[in-house]
């Protein structure tokens, strides 16, 4: 008769009962997290928002869809998670400058100029994906920014600008929708331009400082000499 000490030794061990959490061998949570957001920047400025899954990001990232799955449950979520530790800061950071020169519209528009330039060149993915969104009409992450952030500064500014207009401190013919437009072609668009090839001469490339020069000179003195 098999004693008991044997047939322990032929027992076969109790599988591991499997916990839920972070999967193993991962980083430590604020810097994946972080590292899942930029991957997933990187990836919507290079190939758009509908062309980007949870499992692109994951292989971009080096990392399991398992791992992604663990801080993002669908790629809605991660786009909020992007609005908030990301878009938001741009927005602050952007924000409030008319308010500060409530009578000046020359140094309104000079400062959020570079403040333009300031963030795109903070913020490598700020360009592009600026581009990217114009090109394509993506409109899901304007969608879920303008539910959590709203519009109220945008239309301030608009309001700004119209008084501005009718006390004789701005240009009439300007429209006030296309100012904001027209500050980003001239900041955002040659930004983006100058992180994939080089323009001017190799003595003297253009800039982020050289783009907000150029900027800030064509909207405040125009183009006479």
């Amino acid at each position: 008769m098999r004693t008991k000490v044997a047939a322990d030794k032929d027992a076969k061990p109790a599988a591991a009962v499997k916990r839920p959490g972070r999967p193993m061998g991962s980083a430590r949570g604020p810097e994946q997290r972080s590292l899942l957001l930029d991957t997933a920047l990187a990836l919507f400025a290079r190939q758009g928002i509908a062309d980007t899954t949870l499992a692109s990001i994951a292989r971009e990232a080096k990392v399991t869809p398992a791992m992604v799955n663990y801080y993002f449950t669908s790629r809605e979520q991660l786009i909020d998670g992007l609005i908030e530790d990301r878009f938001m800061p741009v927005k602050a950071a952007l924000g409030g400058v008319f308010q500060r020169h409530p009578d000046d519209p020359v140094a309104a528009i000079t400062e959020l100029t570079q403040r333009f330039v300031d963030v795109a060149t903070a913020n490598p993915w700020f360009a592009p994906l600026w581009l990217r969104g114009i090109i394509t009409h993506d409109s899901l992450l304007k969608q879920r920014m303008h539910a959590r952030a709203g519009d109220e500064d945008q239309k301030a500014a608009l309001l700004c600008i119209k008084k501005w207009q009718r006390d004789g401190l701005l240009n009439a013919d300007l429209e006030p929708p296309l100012v904001f437009m027209s500050l980003m072609g001239l900041t955002i668009l040659p930004l983006a331009a100058i992180m994939t090839r080089q323009i001017g001469p190799e003595n003297k490339p253009i800039d982020a400082k050289a783009i907000a020069r150029h900027a800030i000179a064509l909207l405040v003195q125009g183009v006479g000499a």
